[in-house]
This record gives structure tokens, C-alpha cells and sequence, in this order.
């Protein structure tokens, strides 16, 4: 037989069987279309991609996220949180009433108790976070837990580093977790540094070689701080000098929260499950790890949200979903990466038709070309039900944000977007406070005072030059 002609049987065999892995191996139609089309018409280079990026490893069990093994004691802590959360449920606030099935829904799929007597402050860009962030750092006195998608060298890192060193020194139990990935920058002299000053510090998700890992697939995309089992810091500000917004440079906005009290409690559970994975340790609970009582001032309901390649379900998306279906009359969205997905999409459309108004913000430039471009390609469809975009001027917003009905809001590290939802651990607090929604609302309006306003008609009537490539990112939008 000729050997050309074996060589084609052989290839289009070896395409067949690849596209068989995909479609019984990859949970979402839109990916798996996605990835066989790259295979058939991208030869061997798909496949390599595929491989690459495109193996699911949740059936691998790669991570295990229990912290608490023995199936009667975990049994005794469901109904215990399901206790308190139900007497939270009760309460006659408005903004827990209206969203009372989101917050059950949290409960139930992922245990994430609501709790009330918080205290919770928002915190708007690096240059506010970080001096709220080193002061609750010098408090501590028992334990710092520290998890970071970007822990970057540089001025604001350095700064950190020496607080954390100064209380590791004075007997302050400090953990650090960083994402081997996102904070590589740090990887030998600085995270030695603070190992040799009495930091217990693990990277994420060890790459060995990042240009052929799959491991840049579920990445640790969370930025949690807690101090003392009662201060928490949540959202989707990294450190990095230039979250700082020094004159002269690109402008970020970004948004942060600091939380204190029972909300708190959550964060500490997503901490500790992250650090016995990553450090191989079994980390022994103890009482000065969880806030139970509500703080004195504290008037704000919390929930924590969490999602990744360890969940059942894509917990984050799916609550994403009820916050939008549960609104009456306004959403305020912020976020970075606009790449929704149907389910998003439609929920969104559906809320529009009848009634919402809905204001999305989103970068005129992304800090990547192509994701801009596949963000680009959904703008025609949202405008044509109403909703009103705005696309930032000022310099990057990186904000992931949610107001709803200034009643509800929503403050994380998740970008509505596949990776986000489906690739990378992630992390959103659920506020239920209308003084903190009011306060977040009047923020998202002051931010679009600075971004220019799309035309619906205007956007309509772009030259098909410009929509092409658009469309040809979004066929590609499930690999982002």
C-alpha cells in the first residue's frame, strides 16, 4: 500500500479518535465544539493545543477541598449552619427577604452559611486597600492566613513581606499561598526570604514547565486575607505596584472589601481547604480560626460564594444566574472580561425585556487583544434588548462587581467569563446590606462618568470589517 495513503488513514484515524476524547470528555457543548473544530482545521497544532489546555482534570481528583473528614462531624456542621443561616432568613430586612433563594441555594450547594453582624467596609482601588490591608496585618495577633493569584515583587509586595516577617517573628502563625502561575515573579529569593523569617509559605499548583503545562488551566484566581479568624479581605485587587496608580502610569480601577465578623467565617474555610492541598499538610482546627459572634456595629448579612475544578457545580455562574432573575428593577455590572456564555447571556436578556434596567461597564481596551474582541462580539445582542454598555476611559477597569436593586451586592475576584466560571478557583462575596449596596451604587455611577456610552445605532452600523474578526473571536470565546 502506498505510504502516503497510510499516513492519511493513520492521521485521520489518530483526528477521529481526538475528537471522541473531547466530546465524551469535556462537559461544555460550546468548549467541545470549540476544541474540535481547533483539531480538525489547526493539524497537530490542535491537537497539541488541546492537550494542552483542553484535558479536563477534575475526574482526576487533582484536589480535595474537605477540611473535615469524618461524615457524622460533618453531618453535625451542616445542621449547625443550616441553623444559623435560617435564623438569618428570618430576619425581616428587606434585602434578605427579596434574595432569600440565592441565599439558600449557597447554603445548600456549597454550605456557605449567611451571617449577620458584619462590619464591612469597601475599599476603591490599591491605594485605599493597602493601608487598610498593612494596618490589619500589624493587629494580628493569633494567625495571618494569605492566598494571592498575583503576589507581585515590587514596592507594595515588599512592604507586606516585612509585616509579615515582623509578626511571624513575634510568634504570629503565618500561611501563604501563592499561585505558582500568577505570582512567578516570586518564586525564589523573595518566597525564601520569608520561609527563612518563619513564614510557612506553598505555591499553588506547582508548574514545572509552564510552556507545556496544562497547569495554567485552574489557576488559584482568589485574593484572601484573613487576620485573626475575624478580619477578611476579598476582591479583586492583586498585589502589585501598579494597582497602586502612580502619576505617570496606566490608571486600574479596581474594588475591594473589607469584612469583619461571622462573614469571615467562609473565607477561613476556603483558606484552610486550599492549604491543605498546596502544602500536603493536614492544618488542625482550631477555635481561633472561626468568628461566630457578631461584631458590635456590624448591620451587614454576608454570604460567601466559591466555585472551581473541585465543585459539583459551577457555583458562582449558577448564583450569578439567580442575582439577575431575582431583580426587579436596576443590575450594575462591572467586570474586566465580558465573555458570558449562554446562560449569562440569556439571563440577561430575559431580565431586560421585562424591565431591568441594566448597566454594564466594561474596559474600551482589554489588556489582551483577542479577549476584547470576543467581548466585543455580545455587545450587538445586549443593546438590542435595552441594556446600556459603557466602556471605560479613565485607564483598566479590573473591578468584578454587581449591584442589584441597591439592595444586594456582589464584590469577588470572578470575571464573567468560561474562565472564571469553569477553569480557575474563585471567590465572591454576597452582600446583603442596602447601605453598602447604596454606597457601591453611587461608585459604579461616579466610574461612568468617566467611559463613553455605545449607540446602539452607531454600533449597529460598524463595517463588517470590524465585526468579522469579533465573531471569529467569539467562535473561540469557550477557550479564553
Amino acid at each position: 500500500m502506498n505510504p502516503e495513503l497510510l499516513i492519511d488513514i493513520g492521521y485521520t484515524l489518530l483526528i477521529i479518535v481526538i475528537c471522541l476524547h473531547i466530546v465524551y470528555n469535556t462537559p461544555s457543548n460550546d468548549k467541545a465544539l470549540a476544541y474540535v473544530l481547533v483539531t480538525i482545521f489547526l493539524p497537530l497544532v490542535g491537537i497539541a493545543v488541546y492537550f494542552a489546555f483542553g484535558t479536563n482534570w477534575r475526574k482526576n481528583k487533582l484536589y480535595n477541598k474537605k477540611i473535615v473528614r469524618d461524615k457524622t462531624v460533618l453531618a453535625d456542621l451542616r445542621e449547625r449552619i443550616t441553623l444559623e443561616s435560617e435564623k438569618a432568613l428570618d430576619t425581616q430586612e428587606q434585602a434578605i427577604r427579596k434574595h432569600r433563594k440565592l441565599a439558600l441555594y449557597l447554603l445548600k450547594d456549597g454550605m456557605s452559611p449567611l451571617t449577620g453582624g458584619n462590619e464591612v467596609k469597601l475599599l476603591i482601588n490599591g491605594e485605599n486597600k493597602f493601608p487598610e490591608v498593612l494596618e490589619a496585618l500589624r493587629r494580628a495577633k493569633h494567625h495571618i492566613h494569605i492566598q494571592y493569584y498575583i503576589f507581585e515583587d515590587g514596592d507594595i509586595a515588599e512592604e507586606i513581606k516585612n509585616v509579615l516577617i515582623q509578626k511571624a517573628q513575634e510568634g504570629v502563625a503565618v500561611r501563604f499561598i501563592y499561585d505558582d502561575f500568577g505570582s512567578r515573579s516570586i518564586r525564589r529569593s523573595f518566597v525564601n526570604e520569608m520561609k527563612a523569617s518563619g513564614i510557612d509559605a506553598f505555591p499553588f499548583y506547582k508548574i514545572h514547565f509552564i510552556l507545556l503545562a496544562n497547569r495554567v488551566n485552574y489557576r488559584n484566581h482568589r485574593k484572601i486575607i484573613v487576620v485573626d479568624g475575624c478580619v477578611g479581605f476579598i476582591g479583586g485587587i492583586n498585589v502589585s505596584d501598579r494597582y497602586i496608580n502612580k502619576p505617570g502610569q496606566l490608571f486600574w480601577r479596581d474594588t475591594h472589601v473589607k469584612i469583619s465578623g461571622p462573614g469571615v467565617y467562609y473565607l477561613q474555610y476556603l483558606f484552610i481547604s486550599d492549604w491543605n492541598f498546596c502544602s500536603g499538610k493536614r492544618l488542625k482546627l482550631e477555635r481561633d480560626f472561626f468568628c461566630t459572634k457578631p461584631t458590635e456595629h456590624g448591620k451587614a448579612t454576608v454570604q460567601i460564594a466559591a466555585s472551581g475544578p473541585d465543585s459539583d457545580a459551577p457555583t458562582i455562574m449558577f448564583s450569578m444566574v439567580q442575582t439577575i432573575g431575582l431583580a426587579e428593577k436596576e443590575l450594575l455590572i462591572t467586570t474586566p472580561y465580558f465573555i458570558p456564555g449562554e446562560a449569562i447571556m440569556d439571563a440577561l436578556h430575559v431580565a431586560a425585556m421585562s424591565g431591568v434596567s441594566i448597566k454594564l461597564l466594561v474596559p474600551d481596551k482589554s489588556d489582551s487583544a483577542f479577549v476584547n474582541a470576543a467581548a466585543r462580539s455580545y455587545y450587538a445582542d445586549l443593546l438590542a434588548v435595552g441594556v446600556e454598555i459603557y466602556l471605560y476611559q479613565k485607564g483598566f477597569v479590573h473591578a468584578k462587581t454587581l449591584v442589584s436593586d441597591g439592595q444586594m451586592a456582589i464584590i469577588g475576584t470572578a470575571n464573567m467569563d468560561h474562565r472564571s466560571y469553569d477553569l480557575n478557583f474563585e471567590v465572591n462575596s454576597m452582600i446583603y446590606d442596602i447601605a453598602t449596596a447604596k454606597q457601591l451604587r453611587d461608585v459604579f455611577y461616579s466610574d461612568i462618568k468617566q467611559a463613553k456610552k455605545i449607540s446602539p445605532n452607531t454600533w449597529k452600523k460598524r463595517p463588517y470589517y470590524k465585526q468579522l474578526p469579533e465573531k471569529l473571536a467569539r467562535l473561540m470565546s469557550p477557550l479564553l
